[in-house]
């Protein structure tokens, strides 16, 4: 089956890449996208880097995995996108896009009326993810975070589509695995998983590291990955990788703005009213403490000086089996 995304078009065992334009209403923006159609049949898969500025892992693996991947090699089809936020990832706004201040992974699957953030949203899933069996979405720790790597999914109710999101989740070797426990919100894999494509969310390296190691950890998640979908040819002994899985508990933000003293680090275990943090006001020196509203693990937590009220400067994850309630989350947390 011909493989098209916008003006691209991948016959079978052809490999594409190009530029494809994508109206966002105040500026046209190119987004650099590879097809890869395989001699064999197999399922369509589809990868995004870059959804947000400073986050350089992901991008960098994309970039790579489009360059190593051949038509001969492929089962099936792959769709790889390493910049799908260029405003975002190229003026270097971090979360946000400079054109509307709007994080766009909090807004999918968009809405093409809307603004520039929402109609990118929109043009993503209405191009790239029709047609899919698997969606991975590559993130890291921002320039402004500290993070566990860890890859995750939501729960959404579907057997079916619940065991091949967790499937493809422990694929990729990550030590942890973090789950949401229901796939509402804006997130990229939450609105994928809605429609019906698994979909994971792969958080690799923090601090906008841009390390090569950091880099070849992930581009090894994706080959395990790839090979677990049936892409690519698997190892003639693979060797499975122990994973833990854990649980959204808490999410913790800034309760004013201010600067913001971390007391505790990613991958500590804390204690539900353990102090967190200090969160000072540069104003008059008053200081306000911060406390962990749940027990359990930090996979992420802020790392700039300066926050503002409602900024993310924790996120909690408790170990998960899954004959155990869903916790009492009021907040599931939009990771990245």
């Amino acid at each position: 089956m011909t493989l098209t995304v916008g003006p691209l078009t991948a016959d079978t065992g052809r490999k594409v890449r190009g530029t494809v334009p994508v109206d966002l209403g105040p500026v046209t923006a190119g987004l650099p996208v590879t097809l890869v159609d395989g001699v064999r049949p197999g399922p369509r898969v589809v990868l995004t880097g870059g959804v947000h500025g400073g986050e350089f892992a992901g991008v960098d693996a994309a970039a790579r995995l489009a360059a190593l991947l051949t038509p001969e090699e492929v089962r099936g089809q792959v769709v790889l996108c390493p910049v799908a936020n260029p405003p975002a990832v190229y003026q270097g706004r971090l979360g946000t896009s400079p054109l509307d201040g709007v994080n766009i992974n909090r807004v999918f699957p968009g809405d093409p009326d809307g603004g520039p953030t929402e109609r990118l949203a929109a043009w993503l899933f209405a191009h790239l993810l029709p047609g899919a069996d698997a969606y991975a979405d590559l993130h890291s720790g921002g320039i402004d975070e500290t993070l566990t790597d860890f890859v995750g999914y939501r729960l959404t109710g579907d057997a079916a589509l619940d065991a091949t999101a967790r499937g493809m989740a422990h694929a990729v070797g990550y030590p942890d695995v973090v789950l949401g426990t229901d796939a509402t919100g804006g997130n990229s894999h939450a609105a994928a998983a809605r429609r019906g494509v698994p979909a994971i969310l792969i958080e690799t390296g923090q601090l906008g590291d841009r390390d090569p190691a950091t880099t070849a950890t992930l581009l090894d998640g994706l080959f395990r990955l790839l090979r677990h979908l049936g892409t690519l040819d698997p190892l003639p002994d693979p060797q499975p990788r122990p994973t833990r899985e854990w649980v959204w508990a808490a999410s913790v933000a800034s309760p004013a703005t201010g600067l913001w003293y971390p007391e505790t680090g990613r991958g500590e275990d804390v204690a539900e009213g353990q102090s967190l943090g200090r969160l000072v006001d540069p104003a008059d020196g008053r200081e306000h403490k911060v406390t962990a509203p749940a027990t359990g693990r930090l996979f992420y937590g802020m790392h700039g000086l300066p926050v503002a009220t409602g900024a993310e400067l924790a996120a909690i994850a408790t170990p998960y089996t899954a004959t155990q309630p869903d916790p009492p989350d009021p907040h599931n947390p939009e990771v990245q």
